[in-house]
Formats: C-alpha cells, sequence, structure tokens
C-alpha cells in the first residue's frame, strides 16, 4: 500500500515559526514510519520562501531510501531542492512535460504525481506517463462529505488500460475506520492530510498496512 502525506503547515496552532517547526517534525515523523511519499503543498509561499522550507524538508528526511519528497507543481524548487519530484494539480502541465523538465536538467528517474477527480482524468494522467494519480474527493471536501466519490473512485481504478495499471490513491476524508472501503474499490494506496497531520504517525501505518495484509 502507497501511503501519502499532503502538507498544510496553516493547519497546526502557534504562530508562523512555529508551525513551521510543527511541519518540520511532521515530515521527520513520516519518514520515520516509512510513509512513502510526502508532497509539500504550501501553496502560499512565494519562490524564495517555497525553496527554503523545500530544503529543510529534504534534511528532515534525510538519507533513508523509502520516504520520497515531492514538490506541489514546482519543477524549479524540486530540481533546486534535490526532491525527488513533482505532484501536478489537475489542469497543471501534462506528466510528460514535467518529466522532459526534469530529463533536461539530467535527472531521469523523477517520481511526477498527479491529481486527478474523474475516470478520464486518471487515464489522461497515465497516457502521460504519471507515475501515479491521487484521486479525490472520494468522502469529503473542506468538509462536505461527497455523496459518490466511492464510486467515482471505483470506475476510475478499473477504467480500461492496457498492461499494468498505475496506481491510483484516494484522498479526501480518509480516515482508519473508512480506508478499507478505498482499497476494496480498488485503490493502492492513501493520500492525507489530517490522518497523518493530526495523529501518530507511525500508530497510523501500521494499521493501515494491516489493512492490506
Amino acid at each position: 500500500m502507497l501511503l501519502y502525506y499532503i502538507t498544510d503547515r496553516r493547519q497546526f496552532a502557534g504562530n508562523a515559526e512555529e508551525q513551521r517547526r510543527q511541519l518540520l517534525h511532521k515530515i521527520a515523523e513520516c519518514a520515520a514510519a516509512g510513509v512513502d511519499y510526502i508532497q509539500l503543498r504550501e501553496k502560499d509561499l512565494s519562490s524564495r520562501h517555497l525553496e527554503a522550507l523545500a530544503h529543510e524538508a529534504v534534511k528532515a528526511i534525510g538519507r533513508g531510501p523509502h520516504t520520497r519528497l515531492l514538490i506541489n507543481s514546482r519543477t524549479d524548487v524540486a530540481l533546486a531542492c534535490g526532491a525527488a519530484g513533482v505532484h501536478l494539480p489537475a489542469n497543471d502541465l501534462a506528466a510528460s512535460e514535467a518529466r522532459a523538465i526534469f530529463a533536461s536538467a539530467g535527472v531521469s528517474d523523477a517520481v511526477i504525481g498527479a491529481s486527478a477527480h474523474s475516470a478520464e482524468e486518471v487515464a489522461y494522467a497515465e497516457a502521460h506517463g504519471a507515475d501515479f494519480a491521487v484521486f479525490g474527493p472520494v468522502f469529503e471536501k473542506d468538509q462536505q462529505v461527497s455523496s459518490d466519490g466511492l464510486e467515482r473512485l471505483r470506475n476510475a481504478c478499473k477504467r480500461p488500460r492496457v498492461g499494468s495499471p498505475m496506481p491510483v490513491l484516494a484522498l479526501g476524508g480518509v480516515t482508519l475506520g473508512n480506508a478499507q472501503q478505498c482499497l476494496q474499490a480498488g485503490a493502492a494506496g492513501i493520500a492525507a492530510i489530517r490522518l497523518f497531520q493530526q495523529n501518530k504517525v507511525e500508530e497510523t501505518v501500521r494499521l493501515l498496512r494491516e489493512l492490506k495484509s
């Protein structure tokens, strides 16, 4: 099962410096617990401040071989800080374009994730060579319940395809209580902000991985 932590430092308590400190601690905690990907998604930051935070995030993850850092949308920041790759929002660059940018900079093994909200967007990401798609909202978006999210997830995961399928991760209101429904719908993993950010990550990861055992 792929596990994917999406950051949002503003959900932490305290002033800006305290939020930054807690975010970096959470990133280190996720890396230690074996979360597969961490998406640095601090969209409100300027390029300079995002790059500075990204460098700190790379240090927080450390040299372990497992957890890989992706920068939301910004291939330039990902290259500058040595991140593993980027996560592309819907209506951003195609994965193939992002991969070409990395290749032109001499990076041949960049990880490219993509957001998707429909089976068609998942298929588009796959056709352009994304490594995986994050699909949502499954259960909720911005605290509002999504009534048909599981069915849309199921359709996205069971789309027509040739060869080995691209993994699809479930996003949006996923909890320990409903994660199993996402896996049964065909999701290859779980993406979340609150699930990781508001809980002890080591225990959360253990319980999630037990769902697949």
